[in-house]
């Protein structure tokens, strides 16, 4: 897998799972070069004659500066019964999720990460902790997929990214007090990285450590295409670069296969249901859509 390949995976990781666990966050300057006001996010809708199951398509950490609450969203969430995310986000489940990320994401003792490491892998690795004001032994009991994630959130969030300005949290703090549910559980998202080959997942590693530079250009373009509505130049930047079929088929395409199912369940209750997920989900080949089509399921673009 290449380079270009990899460091899209990190970003997209980033974007995609709601639940990716930070391990640090320091004060950040504001973002720049980000859109400023409104364009258009993506939003589509499913129905039958007593359903109706809106899709928007998200990105789960942002600078706080980013505006993209429309009326058209607005109003789709307004009539929503229910509101569905990837998992569970209000506070006792976050707080699990991050103790099952961090027993997860142990190496057995006496193993190092640094132990599983060539000459030259090492060097890179310890340039990108210095980068970001870490010590080389920060994350040596740390499994090399927890480090990827974490080599890719940290300098997002040390320049302006947050979770707190992320999408579910504004979604669910508009929804108030109406019902949540989830499509997956914190678990079974973390089981997708733990799951990984461990040269699979140094790979993952050594790209977010190789392309720490780069990350936030990579995010910032995948929001900029993302405010747009802009769902296959978004899909270009997030999906396409994932030449490992493996890795393609763990962290999108499977998913997204499962999620079609619950749709199509869901349709058979009546109600309006909003539904919040990484938005590199909906765009691109075997998106969720794609994944409807093949059920004879219309979707239809709202904006």
């Amino acid at each position: 897998m290449k380079l270009k390949s990899l460091l899209a995976a990190s970003a997209a990781a980033f974007a995609l799972f709601a639940g990716a666990p930070a391990i640090a966050e320091d004060a950040a300057p504001p973002a720049a070069d980000l859109p400023a006001g409104p364009e258009g996010p993506a939003l589509w809708s499913v129905s039958d004659e007593d359903t109706t199951i809106y899709l928007f398509g998200t990105v789960h950490a942002l600078p706080k500066e980013v505006k993209w609450y429309d009326p058209e969203i607005a109003g789709a969430l307004a009539q929503a019964d229910t509101i569905v995310t990837e998992i569970k986000m209000d506070p006792g489940s976050e707080a699990a999720m991050q103790q099952l990320a961090m027993s997860k994401g142990m190496l057995p003792a006496g193993t190092t990460l640094r132990s599983l490491l060539d000459e030259e892998q090492t060097a890179s690795y310890e340039a990108a902790l210095g980068k970001i004001g870490v010590p080389a032994q920060a994350f040596d009991q740390l499994k090399p997929w927890m480090v990827g994630l974490s080599l890719t959130m940290v300098p997002l969030m040390q320049q302006g990214y947050s979770p707190d300005s992320g999408v579910e949290k504004i979604v669910l703090s508009k929804a108030g007090d109406k019902p949540q549910d989830a499509l997956e559980t914190a678990e079974f998202q973390l089981g997708i990285f733990d799951g990984l080959p461990i040269d699979q997942q140094i790979a993952f590693m050594m790209s977010a450590a190789e392309g720490i530079d780069e990350v936030k250009a990579t995010l910032d373009a995948m929001v900029a295409e993302w405010v747009e509505g802009d769902a296959d130049a978004l899909a270009e930047i997030m999906n396409e670069d994932m030449d490992d079929p493996a890795l393609a088929e763990a962290l999108l395409y499977q998913r997204n296969a499962n999620w079609a199912d619950w749709i199509e369940a869901r349709l058979a209750e009546p109600g309006t249901v909003f539904i919040a997920v990484g938005a590199g989900h909906l765009a691109g080949a075997n998106s969720v859509q794609d994944y409807l089509a093949e059920k004879g399921i219309e979707t239809a673009r709202v904006q």
